[in-house]
């Protein structure tokens, strides 16, 4: 093989496993300020993955381990279990995670042929479907009196005898949801953020969230798993639209920053827009990707039918790599420039 070829010796399984540990923080942080219910999702996502994973290699008459043991499902598991309500019943992480993997992945071709994040269709199918329980997240500790141990967390999510009191004293609406419940009530931007929900800059606790998605983000970029390209595209996106809006009309649009201190949007950022089977591929493209990714994000959060729209535009960008990546294709190394020909 001829140079100038690089040889890039890292394996899928390697990768995947940095993914996972990247991830560690935003877990730890989600159980010291929400409670212990995300690892029994986390759990329930993992487990239904790998079943569903083994099921369809079997029936695509692949051989099972090497598949099972490259990480690739499991990362999506996690990622739509943090997508979910920590406190989601578990036939909707099971419904999720079961779309992801059968319809989303291996009935494109399996790994490297899916053309949507798998992780981000299981997720829209469920808040399409089912927009009630889609919306009984665990709200932060430090705003209850009460908190579910790891047992009460697991019988919530499998359907247990729960007294509905402490179900209703631990679960409440997401920052996101009260200021567009919020905004659709009439009331100023300045008036919603005087819940007790809310904190400096985002969500009391989902702060320190996004704080911790950013933290294993950056690790990831450090290690050159993820190029910066798609991350700084889309915080950049987000920014420039969410200011652009705050600018014209304090009043009725949130600020930039309460938007890039929601998780979503880090977690977005660092561990889905850059996935590099369903983004774009070149330098150029990857920095469209992002900021549309971004921009759409704030279109949809301001005006769409949903509180939070990264999974639908990274959706809407996905299918648009195509396109981006034939138009933004890099000059031939070694081949000149073309020059336009004169007008005859």
């Amino acid at each position: 093989m001829p140079a100038p070829f690089i040889l890039d010796r890292s394996s899928v399984t390697q990768v995947m496993a940095w993914v996972l540990a990247a991830l560690l923080p935003g877990i730890a942080v989600y159980v010291w300020v929400f409670g212990p219910g995300i690892l029994v999702t986390l759990s329930l996502a993992t487990v239904t993955a790998l079943v569903a994973e083994a099921a369809m290699l079997k029936a695509r008459g692949y051989p099972a381990k090497p598949f099972l043991t490259d990480l690739s499902a499991i990362v999506t598991a996690w990622l739509l279990a943090l997508s979910l309500p920590s406190l989601a019943p578990w036939w909707l992480i099971v419904t999720g995670t079961l779309f992801a993997i059968v319809v989303a992945k291996h009935l494109y071709g399996g790994l490297g042929q899916n053309i949507f994040n798998p992780a981000m269709v299981g997720y829209a199918v469920l808040i399409v479907s089912f927009p009630v329980q889609m919306t009984q997240w665990a709200g932060p500790l430090s705003l209850s009196d009460t908190s579910l141990t790891l047992a009460q967390s697991a019988s919530v999510i499998f359907g247990g005898d729960v007294p509905k009191a402490m179900l209703d004293a631990v679960t409440m609406a997401t920052p996101l949801d009260a200021l567009r419940t919020g905004l659709l009530q009439q009331y100023t931007v300045d008036e919603i953020l005087v819940q007790p929900i809310f904190g400096h800059y985002g969500g009391i606790g989902f702060e320190w969230l996004a704080g911790a998605f950013l933290l294993g983000g950056l690790a990831l970029w450090a290690l050159r798993i993820i190029s910066w390209q798609v991350p700084l595209a889309f915080l950049a996106g987000i920014w420039l639209a969410a200011g652009f809006l705050h600018f014209f009309d304090a009043g009725r649009f949130g600020a930039p920053w309460f938007h890039l201190f929601a998780p979503s949007v880090m977690l977005g950022a660092f561990f889905i827009a850059t996935d590099p089977v369903s983004g774009a591929t070149t330098p150029r493209g990857k920095l469209i990707f992002g900021f549309g990714a971004g921009l759409l994000t704030i279109i949809i959060r301001t005006w769409g039918g949903y509180p939070d729209g990264v999974a639908f535009a990274i959706l809407l960008m996905n299918l648009c790599v195509p396109l981006i990546d034939q138009f933004t294709q890099p000059r031939v190394y070694g081949e000149a420039k073309k020059s336009k020909a004169p007008p005859a």
